[in-house]
C-alpha cells in the first residue's frame, strides 16, 4: 500500500439498482444527513438537480447536460436505466501540505442514463459534509467514435441573493482584482467564485480534477441563475476528445462559516490518489530569488549593464541563503533569449547569458548547501517549450536542481486561450515529464489550481492570481485584497503569491526603469511591514519565497520569521476570518505554532483562543506587530517584536492598524 494513500476506514456498500425506465429520480443525503441532493428527469427527459442544506433549499432547480456537436444526445429524452450507491470513508495522508492527513467521508450515486438514440452516459454525483462533486461519463460505444462538446448545460441556480466575491471570467489570466458585489450582480465569474447567501449560507462554486477538458467560467443567465461556460478551441468547439470522457469534477462547497470554507478539503478528495512511486525528492521549501529587481525596473531580465542574472549576484544571494535559513535561490533572466520575448522559438532553456556561469554557481551553492531552482519562461509558446522540455529538464536533474518555475507571459499560439483544452493538456504534460526528471513546478500564468498536487505532488505552487508583483509597476493590490484570496482563488490550492517584500514604500529604489505601461509613478505596497510577515503564514505555498531584494533583509531583525519558519506543516487551524475583513490561521509543525493575523482596509483587534494549545505545557510567543508609530500611508515599517508566555487558557489580544497584521511564533518553553 502507497505510504501516500493510507486507508483508516472503508466503507463500501453497493447497491447494484434495478430501476427501469419509469425511475424520474434520485436523491442522495451527505453522511451526516445534512445535505441533500435531488436529481429529476422531466417529462421531456430534461436533467435538473437540486440542492437543500438542512432542509433549506441553496441550489434551485438546476439544468444538467451536454451538447454534442455529433448528435444532442445528452441533453433531452434521457432516461434513467441504474443508480449504483456507494459509501466510502478514508483518511489519506498527502505528500505534502497544511495537514498530515485529511478526512474523505462521502455518499456516492453512478446513475446511468439512456437517451432515445440509445446512446449512454453516467452522471457521478458525491456528496460530502462540505459539499458536492458531480461530474460527467461518456462511455466507450458503437456509434460515437469523436466526442466534440459544443456546450455544456450544467447550472448553478442560487435559490436566494447574497454577496458574491469574483473576478470576472477570462479565457486567458486570473490575475485580477476582486469584485465584491450581490450574487445577481456578477455578469460572469471564473472560478473558484465564492458567495454568502441572505440565509447565511457560505458556498464556492469550482471544479476539481481538471484533465483534458476545458477550463469552467461562469455566465449569469438572470438573476442569480449561471450556467458553465467552457473556454473553447479556436474553432469554437469546447472539448474534443476520442471515444469517450471523463469530465472535471462540477464543486459546490457549502460551510457555515467562512472559516469552515477554508478548511474543507473537498477539492483535493476529489482528485485521484498519488500516482507517483517514489516521491523521496519531493519537499516543501522557503527560497529568494533574483527577480523582484526586474519588476522594480533597477535591474533587467536581458542582458546588460542592470542584468540581474549574473555570476557576482547569484553568489551574494547564496550566501544569504546560506547565512539565513533559506533553502534555495531562483534566477530569473539567466539564459538567452529574453531580447526576443514575443517572437516564436524566442527562449533557449539550456544555454546560460554570457555573464551566467552555470556550472560554477551549481558548483558554488552546493558548496554553500543551497539549492538552485531553475527558471523556464516560454512567453506562452508551449509548442517549442514541449519540443525542448527533455533537454532542458535533463540539464536541471543532472545539475542537482529539482525545483523548476516556469511562465507563460505571452499570446498562445494558434489562437488558443491560456484556460483552454489544448493548454489544459500541455500543463499536464509538463508536470508528468518533470516527475520523470524529478523536479518539481512552480507554474505562473498556469492553469487554475483544481486539486491536482495529490495525484502529481510534484505539482507545488502556482501563480494564479494578482501577486506580489503588480505592486512594483501598477497602483497595487488594495488591502482587502489579501484578506479576500483565502476565501476564493486558495480553496482550489498553493498560491505563489511570492510575499515578504520590507521596503514597503521603495525608500531604497533609487533610479529605476519604467518598462510597464500599468506603472504611473504611484507604486508602492499596500501593508504594513508585520501584515508581510504574516502572509507568509495566512498564504499557504510548499514553496514559500521572501521575495524582497536581499539587501533589504540585511540587519532587519523582523527576518528572524521567515528564518524560523517551516517550510512543512503539521495541523492547519483557521482562528478568525470573515471574507473581505480580516483572517487568521494558525500552522503547526511539530510543538512548534506559527500564526498570521491580517486585516482590510481598517485597524481591528481579534482575540485568539488559544486552546488547541497542549494543556499540560507552557509556551513563549514571539509576537511581530505593527508598531506604536505605524501608519499605513508614511510609517508602514514600524514594528514591534516582543515576547509574552502564554498556554492553552490564554486569550491572545491582536491589535493591527490599517492594512496591517501580526506574525506569532509559539515555542515550547
Amino acid at each position: 500500500m502507497s505510504k501516500n494513500f493510507r486507508i483508516i476506514g472503508l466503507l463500501a456498500v453497493i447497491f447494484l439498482g434495478l430501476a427501469c425506465s419509469s425511475q424520474k429520480s434520485v436523491e442522495l443525503q451527505s453522511p451526516d444527513g445534512k445535505l441533500t441532493y435531488k436529481l429529476d428527469v422531466n417529462e421531456e427527459g430534461n436533467l435538473f438537480y437540486q440542492l437543500k442544506a438542512d432542509e433549506i433549499l441553496i441550489i434551485n432547480s438546476s439544468k444538467l447536460g451536454l451538447v454534442l456537436k455529433e448528435d444532442s444526445l445528452f441533453t433531452d429524452k434521457v432516461k434513467i436505466i441504474s443508480v449504483d450507491e456507494i459509501e466510502k470513508e478514508e483518511t489519506w495522508e498527502p505528500v505534502w501540505g497544511p495537514n498530515k492527513s485529511i478526512k474523505s467521508n462521502y455518499r456516492e450515486a453512478i446513475v446511468l442514463l439512456q437517451n432515445a438514440n440509445s446512446k449512454e452516459f453516467k452522471l457521478h454525483m458525491r456528496l460530502f459534509n462540505d459539499g458536492l462533486g458531480f461530474r460527467y461519463e461518456i462511455p466507450k460505444q458503437n456509434g460515437l467514435d469523436s466526442i466534440n462538446i459544443m456546450n455544456e448545460l450544467t447550472e448553478f441556480n442560487f435559490a436566494e441573493n447574497g454577496t458574491a466575491w469574483t473576478i470576472p471570467a477570462n479565457f486567458d489570466t486570473y490575475e485580477m482584482l476582486y469584485r465584491t458585489t450581490s450574487i445577481n450582480e456578477v455578469e460572469n465569474a471564473n472560478t473558484p467564485a465564492t458567495f454568502k447567501t441572505d440565509a447565511g449560507n457560505y458556498l464556492s462554486i469550482h471544479e476539481a480534477n481538471l484533465t483534458n477538458y476545458a477550463g469552467m467560467t461562469l455566465q449569469n443567465t438572470g438573476g442569480t441563475h449561471f450556467q458553465a461556460n467552457l473556454v473553447p478551441w479556436p474553432d469554437g468547439i469546447k472539448v474534443k476528445t476520442k471515444a469517450s470522457l471523463l469530465s472535471p469534477w462540477r464543486t459546490i462547497t457549502i460551510r457555515k462559516s467562512a472559516a469552515a470554507l477554508v478548511e474543507s478539503n473537498l477539492i483535493q478528495n476529489l482528485n485521484e490518489p498519488c500516482k507517483l512511486e517514489d516521491t523521496s525528492w519531493i519537499q516543501p521549501m522557503k527560497y529568494v530569488g533574483i527577480w523582484w529587481g526586474m519588476h522594480l525596473g533597477v535591474e533587467t531580465w536581458t542582458i546588460g549593464p542592470k542584468h540581474g542574472a549574473t555570476t557576482e549576484n547569484m553568489k551574494k544571494y547564496i550566501d544569504f541563503a546560506s547565512e539565513n535559513g533559506v533553502h534555495a535561490v531562483l534566477a530569473e533572466g539567466w539564459n538567452t533569449g529574453w531580447d526576443n520575448w514575443g517572437k516564436p522559438e524566442a527562449f533557449d532553456q539550456t544555454t546560460a547569458s554570457a555573464d551566467f556561469d552555470f556550472d560554477a554557481i551549481v558548483k558554488y551553492a552546493k558548496s554553500r548547501d543551497v539549492e538552485l531552482i531553475g527558471h523556464h519562461e516560454t512567453g506562452g509558446d508551449y509548442i517549442f517549450y514541449e519540443e525542448c522540455m527533455d533537454a532542458a529538464f535533463s540539464k536541471l536533474h543532472n545539475n542537482g536542481i529539482r525545483t523548476l518555475k516556469t511562465g507563460y507571459a505571452g499570446a498562445i499560439p494558434n489562437k488558443q486561450y491560456h484556460h483552454g483544452q489544448k493548454m489544459v493538456q500541455h500543463y499536464r504534460k509538463v508536470v508528468e515529464t518533470a516527475a520523470k526528471y524529478h523536479l518539481m513546478i512552480d507554474a505562473h500564468e498556469p492553469i487554475k489550481a483544481t486539486g491536482i498536487s495529490r495525484t502529481y505532488p510534484n505539482m507545488m505552487t502556482r501563480e494564479g492570481a494578482r501577486g506580489m508583483e503588480w505592486n512594483a509597476w501598477s497602483e497595487g493590490n488594495p488591502p482587502e485584497h489579501h484578506v479576500i484570496l483565502p476565501f476564493t482563488r486558495c480553496l482550489g490550492g498553493p498560491i505563489d503569491y511570492t510575499p515578504g517584500t520590507f521596503d514597503i514604500l521603495y525608500k531604497n529604489r533609487k533610479e529605476y526603469i519604467k518598462w510597464n505601461s500599468n506603472d504611473k509613478g504611484n507604486s508602492r505596497v499596500h501593508t504594513t511591514l508585520a501584515k508581510q510577515l504574516a502572509l507568509w503564514v495566512c498564504l499557504y505555498s510548499p514553496l514559500q519565497m521572501a521575495s524582497d531584494l536581499v539587501s533589504n533583509y540585511e540587519d532587519q531583525p523582523a527576518f528572524k520569521f521567515f528564518e524560523n519558519l517551516p517550510a512543512e506543516f503539521d495541523e492547519s487551524k483557521v482562528l478568525a476570518a470573515e471574507i473581505g475583513d480580516y483572517y487568521s490561521v494558525a500552522r503547526r509543525s511539530g510543538d512548534n505554532w506559527y500564526i498570521g493575523c491580517i486585516t482590510d482596509e481598517n485597524a481591528r483587534n481579534i482575540t485568539l483562543d488559544l486552546s488547541f494549545l497542549n494543556s499540560d505545557k507552557k509556551y513563549k510567543a514571539i509576537i511581530y506587530a505593527d508598531g506604536p508609530n505605524a501608519d499605513l500611508q508614511n510609517n508602514p515599517t514600524d514594528i514591534r517584536i516582543f515576547e509574552q508566555e502564554v498556554n492553552s487558557g490564554t486569550k491572545l489580544e491582536v491589535s493591527m492598524i490599517e492594512s496591517g497584521g501580526q506574525a506569532i511564533e509559539i515555542v515550547e518553553l
